[in-house]
């Protein structure tokens, strides 16, 4: 990553703890990755290789920056998904001169899930809503290629929340897994069918 990239990705980490601390209203913060879990998610996407890259939660586009980065050192693409518009992410992806390898859409997760063929994606990585990942399944296993990554976040900040989704997972079978205790804690699994 080039300093330009890291001095934007610093200041919008920097702005957003400081949004999401006045702002009272959870689902109104942007819950942006800790770098910390950004780099390590990003140093994976790169030595998997990853090029189809999905990712459920796009907020103000930190993380799809991230992702974008690491793409286009693989040769692929980041298709990003949130509920909503959020303010500046568009902007963002520009600023960070990575729109050509992002796809950003507006809508729920688990539809983009299902609408997507099997096998197709490379590394998934989910940060939304957690309580609704396994409403989701069984998509979240059903679009991964044999050697992806499932990457979650916040599994230990929110583990009631993700435990659910993590069990489906579990009892699935296929995965190797581990959380770093990284940020919020990143849950990361290896999909070996």
């Amino acid at each position: 990553m080039d300093a330009a990239l890291r001095t934007l990705l610093d200041g919008l980490y920097a702005d957003g703890t400081t949004h999401d601390e006045a702002q009272p209203d959870r689902l109104r913060r942007r819950r942006n990755l800790e770098p910390g879990s950004a780099e390590l998610l990003t140093l994976v996407l790169r030595v998997a290789g990853a090029r189809d890259v999905v990712e459920i939660g796009t907020s103000n586009a930190y993380s799809a920056i991230w992702l974008a980065d690491a793409v286009r050192d693989t040769g692929g693409h980041v298709l990003t998904v949130d509920v909503e518009e959020w303010p500046g992410a568009a902007e963002n992806l520009a600023r960070a001169g990575v729109e050509a390898v992002v796809d950003r859409r507006l809508g729920d997760g688990g539809e983009l899930l299902a609408g997507l063929p099997d096998a197709s994606v490379d590394l998934l990585f989910l940060d939304a809503e957690r309580v609704e990942y396994p409403n989701w399944w069984p998509h979240p296993v059903r679009v991964l290629r044999p050697g992806a990554v499932l990457a979650v976040d916040n599994v230990l900040s929110h583990p009631d929340e993700v435990a659910p989704f993590l069990a489906l997972v579990e009892k699935h079978g296929g995965f190797e897994s581990t959380t770093a205790t990284v940020g919020k804690g990143l849950y990361l699994a290896w999909y070996r069918p």
